[in-house]
C-alpha cells in the first residue's frame, strides 16, 4: 500500500513535501521551547524561510528568463528549504541579505555552472561553497562576512523526524546502499576523530545528534542529476563523499593539525561538490544529437520514435538516456529520462513513449516532432543490465516498462528469459510482432482475452500485475534473475512479493526528478 501510494508520486513531490513537515516540526519545537529559546524564534525561522523561498525562486525565475530556460520552481523550492536547514536563524537585516545572495548563488548554479544545459553541482551545496569563498575573497573588508553553516537539521530533538523522512525518500528512490555506503563509513571517520577528545558515550552522542549524516546521505547526497550513470560508481563515490565530509576531524585526530580545510571548517558542502565533479567526469559529458527519422503507432497509445545519432551513443542494453526538448515546459523543464529501446548496436536510438489526450507539455513537444528534427541527448546512465554469463531471467514489464527488455533481448536473443508483460487491453499489445521475433516466451497480463494470441504465448486474465501472479504463471520463478520495469505504483509491490519469495530482484527507478 505505501509503495504503491508513493509511486504515484513524483520525487521531486516527495522531497518538498517531507522537508515541509521538517520544517513544520521545528516550528513545533520552537513553540514548545525544544529548540534552544536562545538562537530559535518562530519570527526568526519564519523570516529566513521566507527570505529564503522568495529570493530563490525570484533568482530561478529571473536567470531562467535571462538564458531562455523555463525555471524549475519546485527545485528552487527544494533548494531554499535545505538552506534554511543550514543556517541559523535570524532577524538580522545583514545576514538575511547574505542568505539571500546564497540563494541567488545556489540558483546561479544551475545556469552557469552547466554544461550541455545540465547543472553539474548540487545547488544548495554549490550555494554554500561559493559564500565562504566569496567569504574569503573579501577578508576583513566587509563588517559584516557571510555566516556559517550550521546544519542545524542535526540536532537531538530533530533527529527521530529527520530519520522518518529520510526513509521516506530512500524508500521511494530505492538509494538505501547509497545512503549507507556513505554514513557508514561517515559515522565511523566522525566517531574516530572525535574520539579523543570525548569519552566513549559523549562521541557516539556527538556522531547521532551534532552530525547532518542521515540528512545529508538522503536529500543530497541522491539528487539524481549529478549521481554518478552506474551504481557501483556512485557507491564508491559515497565513500569519497564520506572521507570528505570527515575530513576536520580525523585530519585533527592524525596531524593534530586545527578542524579546518583551508577556509572551509566544514567540509560538508564540499564533499557533495567533490563527489558531483567526478561523477560529471564519469558520465556522458559530450551532448549527443539525434534527428527523428519516422514515429509509429504501437497502439494503446504508445508511440515509437526512432533517432539517428549524429555519433554514436555509448550505451548499454537496458541503460536510458536523458532527452532535452526546448519547448513551452510545464514546472519539470524541458528534460525527460527514457529507456532505449533499441540495441545498442543497432544504427539508430529508438524510445517509446505513451502519449495520451491529456498529457505533459514534454510529451505534446515530442509528439509534434517531424522527420528531420533535431533534439539533443544529454546522459546515459543506468544499472538495469542483465547477470553476465547464461543465468536465466525472468521479465516483468508493466506497459511502456517493455522497452529495457526489448534492448536486452535484441542484444541477447538466445538468453533463457520468460516475460510477464502486463497491458490495459490484449487488443493493443505494443511491441507484440518484435517480442515474437525475439523467439521470448511471453505471459500475457491483460484484462481482456486477446483475439489473437501467438504461438507460444499464454494469457492471463487480471486487471493489474501482482507477485503473486507472477510466480503462479512462471513456476521456476526462484531459478530466475527477475527485472522489474514499469510503474513504480506497479514495480514497487511485485518487487517486494518477489523478494519476500527469496527471489533476487532488480528494478527500474523512474525517480520523477
Amino acid at each position: 500500500m505505501i509503495r504503491a501510494l508513493l509511486g504515484r508520486v513524483t520525487m521531486y513531490r516527495i522531497v518538498t513535501i517531507v522537508l515541509l513537515v521538517l520544517a513544520a516540526v521545528a516550528f513545533v519545537l520552537t513553540a514548545t521551547s525544544r529548540l534552544d529559546p536562545s538562537i530559535f524564534s518562530l519570527r526568526g525561522l519564519l523570516l529566513t524561510l521566507v527570505v529564503l523561498v522568495v529570493t530563490s525562486v525570484v533568482a530561478d525565475h529571473l536567470l531562467g528568463l535571462a538564458v531562455r530556460r523555463r525555471p524549475h520552481t519546485e527545485s528552487a523550492v527544494i533548494t531554499a528549504l535545505l538552506l534554511w536547514f543550514l543556517y541559523w536563524p535570524t532577524l538580522e537585516v545583514g545576514t538575511l541579505a547574505w542568505l539571500a545572495l546564497t540563494a541567488v548563488a545556489a540558483q546561479a548554479s544551475k545556469y552557469v555552472l552547466v554544461w550541455r544545459a545540465r547543472h553539474v553541482f548540487n545547488p544548495a551545496a554549490a550555494g554554500v561553497v561559493l559564500m565562504v569563498l566569496l567569504g574569503e575573497l573579501l577578508g576583513d573588508r566587509v563588517d559584516n562576512p557571510p555566516p556559517s553553516t550550521t546544519w542545524w537539521a542535526a540536532n537531538e530533538s530533530m533527529t527521530f523526524f529527520v530519520l522518518a523522512g529520510a526513509l521516506v525518500v530512500l524508500y521511494r528512490t530505492g538509494r538505501f546502499a547509497l545512503a549507507v555506503s556513505f554514513a557508514v563509513p561517515a559515522a565511523l571517520l566522525t566517531y574516530w576523530g572525535v574520539e579523543s577528545f570525548f569519552d566513549t558515550g559523549a562521541a557516539i552522542e556527538y556522531v547521532a545528534y551534532s552530525t547532518p549524516i542521515v540528512f545529508f546521505a538522503a536529500f543530497m547526497l541522491t539528487e539524481p542529476l549529478t549521481l554518478a550513470p552506474r551504481r557501483g560508481q556512485q557507491l564508491a563515490l559515497a565513500v569519497v563523499a564520506a572521507v570528505v565530509f570527515a575530513w576536520p576531524l580525523w585530519n585533527a585526530r592524525v596531524l593534530d593539525e586545527p578542524f579546518v580545510l583551508g577556509p572551509f571548517e566544514s567540509t560538508y558542502a564540499l564533499a557533495l561538490l567533490v563527489v558531483n565533479a567526478i561523477a560529471f567526469l564519469l558520465g556522458q559529458r559530450g551532448g549527443v544529437r539525434l534527428q527523428l527519422r519516422e514515429t509509429r503507432d504501437l497502439g494503446g497509445e504508445v508511440h515509437e520514435f526512432r533517432f539517428e545519432p549524429r555519433r554514436r551513443l555509448r550505451i548499454r542494453a537496458g541503460q536510458y538516456l536523458e532527452l532535452q526538448i526546448p519547448h513551452a515546459a510545464d514546472i519539470r523543464g524541458v528534460r525527460r529520462v527514457f529507456t532505449v529501446a533499441s540495441s545498442p548496436s543497432a544504427d539508430t536510438v529508438d524510445i517509446a513513449i505513451r502519449v495520451p489526450e491529456d498529457c505533459s507539455s514534454f510529451k505534446r513537444a515530442i509528439a509534434d516532432l517531424q522527420p528531420g528534427d533535431q533534439v539533443h541527448a544529454t546522459g546515459v546512465s543506468g544499472d538495469f543490465l542483465w547477470p553476465r554469463g547464461a543465468a536465466p531471467v525472468l521479465l516483468v514489464a508493466g506497459g511502456i516498462g517493455v522497452t529495457p527488455f526489448l534492448s536486452q533481448l535484441r542484444h541477447e536473443p538466445a538468453r533463457d528469459a520468460v516475460l510477464v508483460y502486463g497491458v490495459p487491453s490484449g487488443g493493443a499489445v505494443p511491441y507484440r510482432d518484435e517480442l515474437v521475433e525475439a523467439g521470448v516466451r511471453v505471459v500475457l497480463v491483460s484484462p481482456d482475452v486477446p483475439v489473437d494470441l501467438p504461438d507460444g504465448w499464454t494469457h492471463v486474465a487480471a486487471d493489474r500485475l501482482s507477485g503473486e501472479l507472477v510466480r503462479e504463471a512462471v513456476p521456476d520463478a526462484g531459478d530466475r534473475r527477475a527485472f522489474v520495469s514499469g510503474p513504480p505504483a506497479m514495480v514497487s509491490p511485485v518487487a517486494a512479493d518477489l523478494r519476500q519469495h527469496r527471489i533476487r530482484t532488480r528494478t527500474d527507478h523512474f525517480t520523477g526528478y
